[in-house]
């Protein structure tokens, strides 16, 4: 066995075919009982059969491995049984199989949860838990008679005897273990049988089942729309969805069985904001997608991760577009999409296809913007390169020829390279397995466009890479002018707008001439509103690299990004801060004047979507105007919530009575509390608590998770550094659900010395309770990477030189790279 210690992967020589697993969970002592049968063959000589386990107790005594009646000497293809009894505990850790909380007629109780991507199905049952060791499985379940119990498969026979009931499940086709799902609970459902026989049911805690009829809606469209576009239809006889109050990530495409944090399932026109419904039908869309990528199609090992979670992400907003396209959801998908940008120019980045050696080590890159987003728009770009058309025929036969098994990236090469008849792996290669990107500078030289690439570097560092971008094919190229398509105008004179609607996934520099033209044409809207936010979204980062003026930024400047500058200047010059505010406040103002606080009747998704954004830009910019309103409203919704009358409906909030009052108050929606919540805490203090405490007293009575998530996200935006340290030990209690503390993070900037040292002060502690999972990325990152000092940046080198665990290495090397980036992009500033 001492061969075998230490070893990143299993052996081949044995692999699992089917599994029969019999679990029992004790919701009230949080353990369960379990026993395996699985019947596996032996394909290579072998003196050990090596499966993954943890935090199990086995019982020895029952392990038993039969040889088939029809051995031979060679045993070689033969069938084997072996039978395992094991014990386990329902964790806290939200992994493995856990326990979540949850509230009925006003007690505490347990619910039984699994959470086995991406390596925690040897938490529950002894398996071979890599995603290449495909099997089947039937599951048996004892459990209270009263409660629901699901899995992958539809119920086949339930049998009850007393308080308890045995519940069997039909046998899976061949799937991974991180697949494998079981919910034991209190739940309603709302259900829907599909055209072709489909039994869909959305499960929810009792009592707010009627904030799952939206959702609802979306899965039959999205199944419907996934049917017709991969013409393969979905695979299994049922498709589950549960919402779960405590939950680590947005949503797990568990098949057949998928699991979602509870705020990203629920949305109703009473007490939802435009952007929970967009929430909600982006994580429907995604984890649908993974039901083809990923459960059907399964990357052959966690290196490939992005093969699922790209196309997902991909695939999700090509669902929201074709569903609503008045939302216009490609230009949110950029601004969605800039934190891989941000990361990906990094020197501690790391390309799309990550080499992954171990099981532990997949965490730390499973959630960072680069499988998924990135991965995303790298197949947007190939799209646009290939044809949609083209594109979609190619990707079917993919999904037709890796059904039921396993892919490598160089089978989606290979499939797309014979549909389209383009060198796919060549063009592709380039993005996928080298970290960075490029940024492309043009400029004009005897009427000439002379383009030249280079690596774009957040640190100014120079990068030797190189990419095929379907714009260069080198270093640099030149185009005449007269090649361009003429409007009849003269070209010498005509502005040029570069990878047009921002398919490509790279960075634009023009030079000073150009670039007086582009803004010739924003100012004209020549331009759509996906290529006015590239321009402004390459100009920001070309600014903090120090490649552009702070002035020249500030001449294009519209809303985006406009913290991050505030930030910045006030470093550089803190006598700037007032002159930067002003600027932004004239920025936004306009845009909330046009807006106003109350939803206009027929109104846009996009302008509900854009209200809440520009009223939290002035509170957080301290225009007074704004911060007077939002109190005034803010006293107006307490003062509501305190009648009589609406007592028994506070928790739901279902008021829409006018408030008497000059302006009418609509309490609906949530369209303006998130600003209203930031703008009291930027007037509350240490001699002025009424805001914070009225506001953790709502989070106290609401039992609504978006509600919960709005009060969380402002608690910390006050300028008083008591109030902030307070708002975050409250992050710590008890009172917050462990997955949401994250949500509080984002502290004012009077606020970052403050939370440097509560989170030192609370290392030991966090790192404790979140260290099992990637959560305590986000503490890092959140209260590190602002920072812009290279004082600051060593502090935090030294404070982590003895206490950097492996699932933080990466995140902590990214932050502090960051804080050197802004304390260069200061001293840039100052100098300017």
């Amino acid at each position: 066995m001492e061969q075998l210690k230490g070893q990143p992967r299993l052996p081949k020589s044995s692999v699992p075919k089917r599994y029969d697993i019999w679990l029992k969970p004790d919701l009230s002592t949080c353990k369960f009982d379990g026993s395996v049968a699985i019947k596996l063959k032996i394909i290579a000589d072998t003196s050990f059969i090596v499966l993954n386990a943890t935090e199990l107790s086995i019982d020895t005594t029952s392990i038993s491995f039969t040889h088939p009646a029809t051995a031979n000497s060679s045993n070689s293809n033969q069938v084997f049984l072996l039978t395992i009894n094991f014990k386990g505990i329902l964790n806290s850790k939200m992994k493995g199989f856990y326990t979540s909380t949850y509230e009925h007629n006003g007690e505490k109780k347990n619910m039984a949860v699994t959470q086995f991507e991406p390596a925690d199905a040897r938490r529950c049952f002894p398996c071979w838990d890599e995603p290449a060791f495909k099997a089947m499985l039937e599951i048996t379940l004892d459990v209270p008679s009263q409660l629901v119990a699901l899995s992958n498969m539809p119920i086949i026979e339930e049998k009850v005897d007393g308080d308890l009931k045995t519940v069997s499940y039909q046998e899976s086709p061949i799937m991974s273990t991180y697949l494998v799902a079981i919910v034991v609970g209190l739940f309603d459902y709302v259900k829907h049988l599909t055209s072709d026989g489909k039994k869909i049911q959305l499960y929810y805690q009792v009592g707010k089942v009627n904030q799952g009829k939206f959702a609802l809606e979306v899965v039959v469209w999205t199944l419907e729309l996934y049917k017709e576009y991969f013409v393969v239809p979905y695979f299994l006889p049922k498709l589950d969805m549960v919402a779960i109050p405590d939950f680590a990530f947005g949503a797990m495409e568990n098949y057949g069985l998928v699991t979602i944090c509870e705020r990203n399932l629920i949305y109703d026109n009473q007490h939802s904001a435009a952007t929970n419904k967009q929430r909600v039908v982006i994580t429907v869309a995604q984890e649908l997608a993974h039901q083809w990528f990923g459960n059907l199609v399964t990357m052959e090992w966690w290196t490939y991760l992005w093969l699922k979670e790209g196309f997902a992400t991909w695939v999700s907003y090509l669902a929201a577009n074709h569903l609503f396209p008045e939302w216009e959801v490609w230009t949110q998908f950029l601004i969605d999409c800039t934190e891989e940008l941000r990361l990906d120019g990094l020197v501690e980045s790391h390309p799309i296809e990550v080499e992954i050696n171990h099981a532990r080590e997949i965490d730390e890159i499973f959630f960072d913007a680069m499988s998924d987003k990135k991965g995303a728009s790298v197949i947007r770009m190939l799209q646009s390169y290939l044809g949609a058309e083209c594109f979609q025929r190619s990707l079917a036969s993919y999904i037709k020829k890796f059904a039921c098994s396993n892919a490598k990236t160089d089978d989606l090469w290979v499939a797309l390279e014979e549909g389209s008849s383009e060198p796919v792996n060549q063009l592709m290669n380039s993005w996928t397995k080298q970290k960075g990107y490029p940024v492309v500078s043009v400029k004009v030289t005897d009427k000439k466009l002379v383009f030249e690439q280079s690596q774009f570097s957040a640190s100014g560092s120079l990068g030797d890479g190189q990419w095929i971008n379907f714009l260069l094919q080198t270093k640099s190229e030149t185009l005449d002018m007269k090649e361009l398509p003429s409007d009849g105008s003269n070209l010498a004179t005509s502005w040029v707008k570069l990878n047009v609607n921002q398919t490509g996934f790279y960075r634009v520099k023009y030079d000073e001439d150009l670039a007086a033209k582009l803004r010739y044409a924003i100012e004209n809207k020549y331009l759509s509103a996906t290529d006015r936010f590239g321009i402004l979204d390459d100009s920001f980062a070309l600014c903090m690299v120090r490649q552009k003026s702070l002035n020249s930024l500030l001449i294009l400047m519209g809303a985006y990004s406009g913290y991050k500058v505030e930030r910045i200047a006030a470093d550089a010059n803190p006598e700037l801060l007032e002159c930067i505010k002003q600027f932004f406040i004239s920025l936004f103002l306009r845009s909330a004047m046009k807006l106003g606080w109350e939803p206009k009747k027929g109104e846009s998704h996009l302008d509900a979507l854009l209200r809440g954004e520009v009223w939290t830009a002035l509170a957080v910019f301290e225009y007074d105007p704004a911060l007077k309103e939002a109190s005034r409203r803010f006293h107006a919704f307490l003062d509501h919530r305190n009648t009589p009358f609406l007592q028994c409906k506070k928790k739901h909030w279902s008021i829409t009575s006018i408030y008497p009052s000059t302006i009418p108050i609509k309490f609906s929606n949530g369209l303006w509390l998130q600003a209203a919540y930031v703008a009291v805490m930027r007037r509350v203090s240490s001699s002025n608590r009424f805001g914070f405490e009225n506001l953790v007293r709502v989070y106290r009575e609401t039992d609504l998770s978006q509600e919960k998530t709005r009060v969380l996200s402002s608690l910390a935006s006050s300028p008083d550094p008591s109030i902030i340290l307070e708002a975050l030990n409250f992050l710590l209690s008890s009172e917050v659900c462990t997955q949401d503390a994250v949500l509080g993070l984002a502290v004012s900037r009077e606020g970052r010395e403050t939370a440097w040292t509560w989170l030192k002060d609370n290392w030991e502690h966090i790192s404790k309770t979140w260290g099992s999972g990637y959560l305590i990325t986000r503490f890092v990152s959140s209260i590190v990477s602002p920072f812009a000092s290279f004082e600051k940046a060593k502090e935090i080198e030294e404070f982590f030189a003895n206490r950097t665990e492996s699932k933080i290495a990466r995140t902590l090397k990214q932050s502090i790279e960051q804080v050197h980036i802004n304390a260069n992009w200061v001293q840039s500033v100052q100098n300017e």
